[in-house]
């Protein structure tokens, strides 16, 4: 699955940490999963599920560790399948506090959606076309 869409997706993007310009990095995600299309498939479907969980926790959070234990929840998700821009804007999620957080929350939380959409839709994509 992964090989195969990552040979057909163009996106013109920013790109994240790791220099993928797609919103999964399937290159990444075919080596952790050691090509098991079927394994690829079930840790996708996990983190479009997972993922919207921890975007609600983030949304609300009352105290700064909620914060951040929401955020790098998100951001250990991310990572683990390659999906950097998400991995990214949850550690600068992450990173916020005290009044940083109260001053920014309502911007990083629109950054995290705004990957975490790109993310979900491209991964359903993915999901449709194996």
């Amino acid at each position: 699955m992964a090989s195969e869409m990552a040979a057909a997706w163009i996106e013109s993007g920013p790109q994240g940490r790791k220099g993928s310009v797609r919103p999964v990095d399937l290159v990444y995600l075919s080596r952790f999963t050691l090509g098991e299309r079927a394994l690829e498939r079930e840790v996708l479907e996990l983190f479009c599920t997972q993922s919207l969980v921890y975007l609600e926790r983030l949304s609300g959070a009352q105290s700064d560790k909620d914060w951040k234990d929401a955020a790098h929840s998100l951001k250990g998700s991310a990572r683990a399948i390659g999906a950097w821009r998400t991995a990214e804007a949850a550690e600068r999620a992450e990173a916020l506090s005290g009044d940083a957080l109260a001053n920014s929350r309502a911007r990083s939380i629109s950054e995290v959606e705004t990957s975490l959409s790109e993310a979900n839709t491209y991964i359903g994509s993915l999901l449709m076309d194996s």
